[in-house]
């Protein structure tokens, strides 16, 4: 396919066949950007393809980052008995009424109580028993006095029995007991069904005796390249061929979005091959394809798609990634004729990840039962000029740095929607709108961050 990754094309196909049209065959000249569909309209009619899925039960560990499709109500309650919070000594607040180190409260030590253990005796006045961090505080008791603030390593420093103690300090009442319920009591809702699963809810989750938990299934994305000009990595390049990067690039994004990736492999040029491939879509929640949704000799796969479905075909007001395929397949015979929806993506490298950005991540998010909202914003300065020539919403790859206080977006090089080492140098993407011929350094523009985390310094 002349247009798949072609360096010679920036959006992979011919300018006269990307307009707007609901039938592939039918050909038009010298449409402006008005006839393209906007971003949010294009958005707007991909998603409403998709909704959240059916839940899955599984072990807690493997629901990172999955949604609760059900509420978690507590079976105890947390803590389950009133404990200790520091090591010391359990009493009554009664028997140290102003104690000081000049006028300390003595009392008999009648035992301990070690963390995992039930005490054994109950505290009464002018008596007290030694306790740990986390052990059940015994009966009676309302107060924990810490060791630094009794007389114990003197005892132990002169060998003496620890069944006396000393007080030194009149504490409040109930100081260092934590009761039980503090946390959580039982029977209440404690996680609402659509929270995300982070690593503290894990942990809540295992602190209420939970070992598994429903959780919405991550959605399959079935990733098919199409082109005679790739080849397979790991195998050597032989002349006219490139690798095939987007399989790969794209099933990377859908592990990021948190779905799993199935890869196909490559179609070739021929309307076998093409549908052989698509019959393996069979269990996918979306496929999405690289390459052959512009005009081309041998862009075929527009053909196939609306002989196995219903598919349109779209300009997209933005740059890169102007054509843009969506619609659904006849399910192969093993999904029992379940549509699925097929996404197609411009075939080259940068138009792919960035059309998978605005379009494919936020379907995989709505599967998922997560909030579809956009990535984080934020207002910078650019380093040097974006132009924008056609009026189509630019998305340029930029270098985003804090620096005296300020955003600083500076291009990743040349914009070209082939050269993909702009995109991994990029951890954000600054947007040029339409009604503007471009921006010049020095002016501000909002920036979609892609990498916003600890391995990016903003």
């Amino acid at each position: 396919m002349t247009s798949h990754h072609n360096q010679r094309h920036h959006d992979g196909g011919h300018s006269d066949a990307n307009r707007v049209t609901e039938n592939p065959h039918s050909h038009g000249h010298g449409h402006s950007s008005e006839d393209m569909l906007s971003v949010e309209e294009a958005l707007e009619r991909v998603m409403a393809s998709f909704h959240t899925l059916e839940p899955e039960e599984k072990p807690l560990l493997e629901c990172m980052g999955q949604v609760l499709a059900e509420d978690i109500s507590s079976p105890i309650a947390l803590p389950p008995l009133n404990n200790s919070g520091m090591d010391g000594y359990a009493l009554l607040h009664s028997d140290i009424s102003g104690a000081s180190k000049a006028n300390p409260k003595n009392l008999s030590v009648i035992g301990v109580v070690a963390a995992g253990q039930m005490p054994d005796k109950t505290v009464t006045t002018g008596t007290a028993m030694r306790i740990m961090t986390g052990a059940p505080v015994p009966d009676g008791a309302d107060t924990v006095v810490p060791f630094e603030e009794t007389d114990e390593v003197e005892r132990k420093r002169e060998g003496k029995p620890l069944d006396q103690v000393a007080i030194f300090a009149d504490m409040p009442p109930g100081c260092n007991v934590r009761p039980a319920g503090e946390d959580v009591s039982r029977g209440a809702l404690v996680l609402q069904k659509g929270t995300v699963v982070r690593a503290a809810e894990v942990g809540v989750i295992a602190s209420l005796g939970l070992d598994k938990v429903k959780v919405v299934r991550r959605p399959v994305v079935a990733i098919l390249a199409t082109g005679d000009e790739l080849e397979i990595t790991g195998t050597p390049l032989t002349g006219g061929k490139i690798y095939d990067s987007n399989s790969f690039s794209v099933a990377a994004s859908v592990i990021a979005s948190g779905g799993i990736p199935k890869i196909l492999g490559i179609a070739r040029d021929n309307l076998a091959d093409l549908n052989a491939r698509l019959e393996a879509t069979a269990g996918a929640d979306l496929v999405v394809t690289s390459a052959g949704v512009s005009k081309g000799d041998y862009d075929m796969v527009k053909d196939v798609l609306n002989q196995r479905g219903e598919m349109n075909f779209w300009s997209v007001r933005m740059r890169p990634a102007k054509p843009l395929a969506f619609g659904h397949l006849n399910g192969p015979a093993a999904t029992h004729g379940k549509d699925i929806p097929l996404l197609g993506l411009p075939g080259n490298p940068v138009s792919a990840m960035v059309a998978f950005e605005m379009f494919a991540r936020p379907a995989i998010r709505a599967m998922l039962g997560k909030a579809v909202r956009p990535r984080p914003v934020v207002e910078g300065v650019l380093t040097s000029a974006i132009r924008n020539e056609d009026g189509r919403r630019v998305y340029a790859r930029v270098e985003v740095e804090l620096k005296d206080g300020t955003y600083q977006a500076t291009p990743t090089g040349p914009q070209g929607s082939n050269i993909l080492t702009s995109m991994s140098k990029a951890n954000g993407l600054a947007i040029c709108p339409e009604d503007l011929p471009g921006k010049n350094a020095g002016d501000r523009v909002q920036i979609i961050m892609l990498d916003w985390n600890e391995e990016v310094q903003v």
